[in-house]
Order: structure tokens, then C-alpha cells, then sequence
């Protein structure tokens, strides 16, 4: 079986490798006891925000409200998670109403990236100020908030702590780009974890009902860790739009130029399922064809396709290191081609 790579950063300045190693072990398995009672709240009722709650649902969490920037977009979340559990409607507030959510065990605030910090203090405002007016006695212990950003730490959260929250980070490692089959990612992902004790803790739990697997990384390397995600799942669908462009430059249409690389991505997934990414690495790189190589550059270069080139060579690059891992390549081959590349480059 092919070794995973550690997650984090690198550099001379950072922790060893063993340590590192020990930091992304993902936790054990435990089985979970879903506790139907345990409320929710989600801030940020978009793709992810109305996948998740979907998925919640459906583990036997109770979704207390939903809240969007406009209205509306909470309605139809609302009405979405709703007919899927059979259960009441979860409220529906504006951002402009973070004053009448209800009190729950647990917040999740799912909106954009740049927007967390400030939804955090709006909340712990409105919060701090309906629990002074609110019997201590009645006053939920022990909450929990957590955000689902891939690159921001759970410091982004730190208003909350004044309310009382224990705060922590929870991002999915799955694609979501629609509610419905966004749900069903999120079951089985993998999730990375940081922040406070507690909300970590909750956080495993939430993943062991969801049927997925979670691991935990240092704060300070939450950038370094979403750009990872960012370059195996955007840039992978980036990569394979020029790819699409470069094949309707062949006569195909679009969609049949989808139908017919697809197949090729599939495959290429499999193999690094069961291979590491030198074994798993085929074609002309892997052969070390120079040839090849050179025709490619011309034609890519005639072809005029925005950013093809460049990204075929920075590719080839990398593409050229995983080979020369590989044994009986001849060292003067792989030399040739590197100065094509970086003739392509210039």
C-alpha cells in the first residue's frame, strides 16, 4: 500500500516529521451514540451550509434554525432540509436577525471565508445580550461553535468565547457543489479538525456520525493544508477545463469532449486509490518520450489555448520528478525533456 503524506507545513523552523505524523493520525474509529436531542444551528445557509444540515438531519440531529443573508435563501434551505426528515421546519432568520436565534448546543457557521470573523462578533453581541436578560438556571451549558473553513484556524472564532462558547474548526474534505449531492459527500469524508478540547471532541463526534474519519492539524498550518485541498479538487476541475478547451480544438463539442475525458480521470483516480503517485503516474512522462514532448509544446503553442502551455510545462515539471523516482530511466532523457520545459516556460 502506498504511504499517505503528512499534512502541514515544512521548512527547517517547523516541528520534526515524526511529530508532524503523530499531529494528522486520524483518529480511531469509535462507534457513536447519536443523541437525537442535540440542537443545531447554522450560520450561512448556502451550498455547504444546506448540505450539512441535510446530513445532520438525517443522523438525528435537531436543525434549529437556518440562517441566510436574505430571507428567502433560508426559506428554500429550510424546505429542502425539512421535506427530507420529515420533521417541523427549522426557523428561518436574515443575518439581520442573529438576535432571535434560539438557543442550541451547537453553532455552525458555514459562510464565506471573509466573512466568519465579523458574523462571530455579530453573534456573540446578539448572544451576550439576550443571555444578561436570560435566568441563569435557563442558560445552555457547555456550547459549542465551529466554522467550516479549510484555511482559516478557529481563531476566527474568538468573539464567541465571551458568550461562552467552546470554539473549534471542522472542514469537510469532500466536494460540494449542490445541497443534495453535497449530503451524501459529506457522509463518509474526511474532516480536519482543530480548536478548543471540547469542540474538537464534539467534532469527532459529529464525524463518526456522519460515517466519516477526522485528523487534526496544527493552527498555524491550516493555509498550507486548504491549499492542498484546493489544488487536488479545484485545480484538478480547472486542469480538466483546459483540457476540455483543448479537445473542442479538435472538433469535439464540449460535452462529448467531457464524456470523453472522464473516463481517463476515473481511471486515473483508481490507480492512485491502489498506487502511490510514482507508480501511479502513466503515459508520456512516465516513458520519458521527448518526442512526444516536443509536439506537445508545438501544438500547444499553435493551439493558442490561454494558459495551456505554461501549465503543461510547470505540470511536465513535476511530472518529471515522480518519473525519475522510477527505476531504469535514463537520467540524460529526463534531462532533455526538463530543457524543453523550461524552453517552453521562457
Amino acid at each position: 500500500m502506498p504511504r499517505k503524506p503528512a499534512a502541514g507545513g515544512g521548512g527547517d523552523a517547523g516541528p520534526s516529521r515524526a511529530k508532524r505524523d503523530r499531529a494528522i493520525r486520524p483518529h480511531p474509529g469509535k462507534k457513536s451514540r447519536t443523541n437525537p436531542r442535540l440542537s443545531v444551528a447554522i450560520i450561512g445557509a448556502g451550498r455547504l451550509g444546506t448540505a450539512l444540515a441535510r446530513a445532520l438531519a438525517a443522523c438525528g440531529y435537531t436543525i434549529e434554525a437556518l440562517v441566510a443573508r436574505r430571507l428567502k435563501r433560508a426559506q428554500r434551505a429550510a424546505t429542502f432540509v425539512g421535506s427530507h426528515t420529515g420533521r417541523a421546519r427549522p426557523a428561518v432568520l436574515s443575518s439581520a436577525q442573529l438576535d432571535r436565534l434560539p438557543p442550541v448546543d451547537l453553532l455552525f457557521i458555514t459562510t464565506p471565508d471573509d466573512a466568519i470573523e465579523d458574523v462571530a462578533a455579530q453573534l456573540a453581541a446578539a448572544l451576550s445580550q439576550r443571555d444578561a436578560a436570560t435566568p441563569a438556571a435557563s442558560l445552555r451549558k457547555r456550547r459549542v461553535a465551529l466554522h467550516t473553513s479549510g484555511a482559516l484556524a478557529s481563531s476566527a472564532l474568538d468573539a464567541l468565547r465571551a458568550p461562552g462558547f467552546a470554539i473549534g474548526s471542522l472542514h469537510p474534505l469532500a466536494s460540494v457543489s449542490d445541497p443534495l449531492t453535497g449530503a451524501e459527500n459529506l457522509r463518509g469524508a474526511f474532516y480536519c479538525l482543530e480548536g478548543d478540547k471540547r469542540a474538537v471532541a464534539l467534532g469527532r463526534r459529529i464525524v463518526r456520525d456522519l460515517k466519516g474519519q477526522s485528523f487534526s492539524i496544527e493552527a498555524r498550518d491550516k493555509s498550507l493544508y486548504h491549499a492542498a485541498a484546493v489544488m487536488t479538487s479545484g485545480h484538478t476541475v480547472a486542469l480538466f477545463d483546459v483540457a476540455t478547451e483543448l479537445l473542442t480544438r479538435c472538433g469535439l463539442t464540449p460535452a462529448r469532449a467531457r464524456r470523453v475525458l472522464l473516463p481517463l480521470l476515473r481511471s486515473t483516480l483508481i490507480n492512485l486509490s491502489v498506487q502511490d503517485q510514482a507508480h501511479a503516474l502513466t503515459g508520456t512522462f512516465a516513458r520519458a518520450d521527448v518526442a512526444t514532448v516536443r509536439k506537445h509544446l508545438a501544438a500547444l503553442g499553435a493551439a493558442r489555448v490561454r494558459e495551456a502551455s505554461s501549465v503543461y510545462a510547470l505540470l511536465g515539471e513535476r511530472s518529471l520528478r515522480l518519473a525519475a523516482g522510477r527505476k531504469g530511466q535514463d537520467r540524460a532523457v529526463l534531462q532533455e525533456i526538463a530543457h524543453a520545459l523550461e524552453e517552453a516556460k521562457d
